[in-house]
């Protein structure tokens, strides 16, 4: 890692001194120092006067970011100093100046070449269009259980299957209840009672038949009878469909015993499978549309009831539950439908293309465009996306303008500064013109030790190199064409010839050992 750092330092550096003499970009302005040594000019300048990352420098007028090596250009520091990777100051970076890594600067001759396009960031609603699939269920909520009030006999059934339907009121079945009678006798003989104060025993009469499970409308019909009801007729509480029967003609049934189960069909459930990303769209409450095959050219309306918290392990959905109104009781359990959810946010959002979002894996940031053809790469935090628009929570404001197409620019902050020379310079050569390319490239000399040789690359420890504004390093070199030369072994000094290659990493074009330096000998002619 440490030698990767030194050669994409070493490759931006190179690029930024190929493109400086060439664009306005690669100029510096507004008093930020240019090249290694204004940075190491200004770092001594902070350390002299005491600042540090944060602060002001009394000499730009520009707020420090922070310190760095452009040799090993990852690692930031807040104060100044000497650069812990290498025998050299580190650099100050500058807000808003060239100097930040953050920003490129695009000519526009290469913007058109590009096609680099750019959208405006907007204020608006934004209305979240999901479609799905679900299977119609019971609503478990619209229900209803017929219970026996006494212990007694089923006489006779009405209803003797599942999913017969049936009305609110209509008759299911009758039950003849023994127990009944001797609370309706007394009822009755106390009525027939002459005298006074009769009222408290009526009252007690009429409470114990209320304790053996009679209803208040029974007991009006037994006093407005003046007989004996032992029989009991269950009706349907709702209308609906029968779902369950546990009643037999000529079975004894318990008090409490559970005899049907109805389930009402104004309303249904429709549950469908969302994925995972798509349900922060949905939000109980929101609208529904459900069409189904079974009943052409009908729409039927709901609202979303659920996301259930419960997630399909092998298909990574959730569960959502729609409730729909079904007035004309054509949607059954078990039918497909497809539903369309309509959920306009009332509050307004920042919009962007989605187009102009990368993922990067580890962020999610937008590519900004600045005036004068800069641009710069913002971290966003992005909301609910739809129909081509994502929500932007945080990192923008209304009216700034983002790439919406070359994306391959904002990969990452480091790949921006690796193609600020390209995207300034002349356009690329075709590839027939590649040698050509490399052979123009500009030459640059030095010496220095080998420290090793690997099979790609050499490393080389070398003196200052003026031509490039480097100092004393130690980094690795592309091996030349003609391959590493004979008798090259590591500790040899040499003299060496290279240049920077098309992946802005130097590539060494000849490695000459050196002679060894001569032996002091003795007065006498030998050696000491």
């Amino acid at each position: 890692m440490y030698r990767l750092g030194m050669q994409r330092g070493a490759g931006m550096s190179a690029a930024a001194n190929a493109a400086g003499a060439g664009t306005a970009s690669a100029a510096p302005s507004g008093g930020v120092p240019a090249g290694v040594e204004g940075g190491e000019d200004a770092t001594r300048r902070h350390m002299q006067a005491g600042l540090k990352a944060g602060d002001v420098d009394p000499r730009t007028g520009k707020k420090i970011l922070y310190y760095h090596d452009p040799m090993v250009p990852a690692s930031k520091f807040d104060k100044p100093g000497k650069s812990p990777f290498m025998d050299m100051m580190m650099s100050p970076v500058y807000a808003d100046g060239d100097s930040d890594q953050g920003k490129v600067t695009v000519s526009p001759r290469i913007q058109q070449k590009l096609g680099i396009r750019t959208a405006e960031v907007t204020e608006g609603k934004l209305s979240p269009q999901v479609a799905a699939v679900g299977s119609i269920a019971f609503n478990e909520r619209d229900q209803a259980i017929v219970q026996a009030r006494a212990t007694g006999y089923v006489e006779r059934l009405h209803v003797r299957a599942t999913l017969d339907h049936v009305a609110k009121g209509q008759p299911l079945v009758d039950l003849y209840v023994p127990d009944w009678i001797a609370a309706q006798e007394e009822f009755l003989s106390v009525r027939r009672m002459q005298g006074t104060d009769l009222a408290a025993l009526v009252d007690g009469a009429r409470q114990r038949m209320r304790q053996v499970g009679m209803s208040d409308e029974q007991i009006r019909l037994i006093e407005t009878s003046g007989k004996t009801q032992p029989r009991i007729n269950l009706t349907a509480p709702i209308g609906g469909v029968v779902v369950e029967v546990m009643a037999r003609e000529g079975m004894t049934v318990m008090a409490g015993a559970t005899l049907f189960r109805i389930n009402g069909l104004a309303t249904v459930w429709a549950n469908a499978e969302v994925p995972e990303s798509q349900a922060a769209l949905l939000r109980p409450g929101a609208r529904v549309q459900a069409k189904s095959p079974a009943v052409p050219g009908e729409t039927f309306e709901g609202k979303v009831q659920a996301l259930l918290p419960e997630v399909n392990a092998s298909t990574r959905t959730l569960k959502a539950r729609m409730q729909l109104a079904n007035r004309s009781g054509r949607l059954v359990p078990g039918m497909f439908v497809q539903m369309q959810f309509m959920d306009m946010r009332a509050d307004k959002m920042l919009l962007v293309p989605t187009e102009a979002v990368i993922q990067t894996g580890k962020r999610t940031v937008v590519m900004v465009a600045e005036d004068k053809g800069t641009f710069r790469p913002v971290e966003v935090e992005v909301g609910i996306e739809t129909g081509g628009q994502s929500e932007i929570r945080r990192g923008l404001q209304p009216g700034q303008r983002v790439v919406v197409s070359s994306q391959f620019l904002i990969d990452s902050e480091a790949s921006l500064r690796g193609v600020e020379a390209r995207l300034n310079g002349d356009p690329a050569a075709p590839v027939g013109g590649a040698a050509a390319a490399v052979a123009s490239a500009p030459r640059h000399v030095g010496e220095a030790k080998v420290e090793a040789i690997g099979k790609d690359a050499m490393t080389l420890s070398h003196g200052p190199i003026p031509s490039m504004k480097w100092g004393p390093m130690t980094m690795d070199f592309k091996l030349p064409p003609t391959g590493v030369p004979r008798k090259l072994a590591v500790g040899d000094r040499v003299k060496f010839e290279f240049f920077m290659g098309p992946d802005n990493l130097p590539q060494l074009a000849a490695v000459t050992p050196m002679a060894a330096a001569p032996v002091a000998q003795t007065a006498s002619g030998s050696r000491p």
